[in-house]
């Protein structure tokens, strides 16, 4: 019986002493480099076995190594120093109140941000193939042939650390993008499956552009697409995934574009799956969009079948629901249960408790076995 795989968006909590090291690494204290390595491998093991004694299908390396999904190219391309002032969404700028609290709660990570301020270009490729080989001997550990590892996108990249050189956004991306395109090409020359994180094709709405009209927008999404599909031109689409979100933060979200929007869009990126929300309560009504939609040779869907913002610990029965709802529409052999976002999006930081995001992924996988014997 063929049946519905599992994954998720890429980020796991990290441990304390994960967390504890990265931050020290990133106010640059003197750290042993072989006791930082020796932590960063074992940890990465840890979350290889305990994503196979859960039963997930397709792993990462849990993002262990970054400290966030975007900053951390600092350390890979030139060009990146300073700091840049925090975005604050717009959905939040409508509630003060709430955004005040939510500052003083601590529940936000403090870390530094550089902007571009000079040529954009490889400074060393030695940080990814230690993620690589590091997730590869993990892998083999825990048994998995097959795995994927996260990279940002040049958008995503423009939406936290703005450039003070770059004439214009379009010239910034398209340095950005030049600049990635040698991590995307080795993640997948490693047998690894690429996954984008490309948070600025929906969040990017309400924080990188919030004055724009909608339409204007979407045309701005379109050239996010355009420049991601020019840094992917020498990789088979077949190897690439792509994660769009709105924020993984509990809030309002009264300020996201509709997926119906942008979908067009997003139709046109040289990928082979599509990781997006569908189960928080601002999107989970979202799923008649692809009723009509015909989906790109070779595509398959991958739902967010939990939520990423809340501990509630979603029912297995729930989780079955949800990926029928997709296999009904598009055929259960284009269907791969995931989650809505990250559980370690900022490493020491998230709003679901570490034992629990787990718990929530056992969910998952009991779902996709009911799923799976239903369908």
């Amino acid at each position: 019986m063929a049946r519905i795989l599992t994954t998720h968006v890429g980020s796991l909590p990290r441990s304390q002493i994960v967390a504890d090291l990265l931050f020290a690494r990133e106010r640059e204290e003197p750290i042993a480099p072989a006791a930082y390595e020796a932590a960063m491998e074992q940890a990465t093991a840890e979350v290889l076995r305990r994503q196979k004694a859960i039963g997930i299908d397709i792993p990462s390396d849990g993002e262990t190594s970054k400290i966030s999904y975007a900053t951390y190219i600092k350390d890979r391309l030139t060009g990146f120093s300073g700091d840049s002032p925090r975005r604050v969404p717009a959905d939040l700028m409508d509630y003060p109140a709430y955004a005040e609290k939510i500052g003083r709660s601590g529940g936000t990570p403090t870390y530094r941000r550089p902007r571009c301020t000079g040529p954009i270009a490889v400074k060393s490729m030695e940080p990814l193939a230690r993620d690589i080989a590091v997730m590869r001997d993990a892998m083999e550990a825990a048994g998995y042939a097959q795995g994927f590892m996260n990279s940002a996108s040049p958008g995503v990249i423009a939406l936290f650390q703005p450039s003070d050189i770059h004439p214009d956004l379009d010239s910034y991306m398209a340095d950005l993008a030049e600049g990635m395109r040698h991590e995307y090409e080795a993640i997948v020359a490693a047998g690894l499956t690429l996954q984008i994180d490309a948070p600025d094709l929906g969040l990017g709405r309400h924080m990188l552009y919030p004055d724009l009209p909608e339409d204007d927008f979407v045309r701005r999404a379109g050239r996010h697409v355009d420049v991601l599909n020019h840094a992917l031109r020498n990789i088979d689409p077949a190897c690439v995934r792509l994660h769009i979100c709105w924020g993984n933060y509990e809030g309002p979200h009264t300020r996201d574009i509709a997926l119906a929007r942008v979908l067009p869009e997003l139709l046109r990126l040289r990928i082979g799956g599509l990781l997006f929300e569908a189960s928080n309560p601002r999107h989970a009504h979202e799923w008649t969009v692809w009723q009509d939609t015909k989906l790109p040779p070779g595509w398959v869907l991958i739902p967010g079948c939990l939520d990423s913002t809340t501990n509630f610990v979603e029912h297995p029965e729930l989780v079955a629901q949800r990926i029928a709802t997709f296999a009904r529409m598009v055929g259960p052999e284009r269907v791969i249960a995931g989650t809505d976002c990250g559980f370690g999006t900022f490493a020491g930081y998230g709003a679901v408790h570490g034992d629990i995001a787990w718990a929530k992924l056992e969910s998952l996988v009991a779902g996709a076995a009911i799923a799976s014997a239903r369908l």
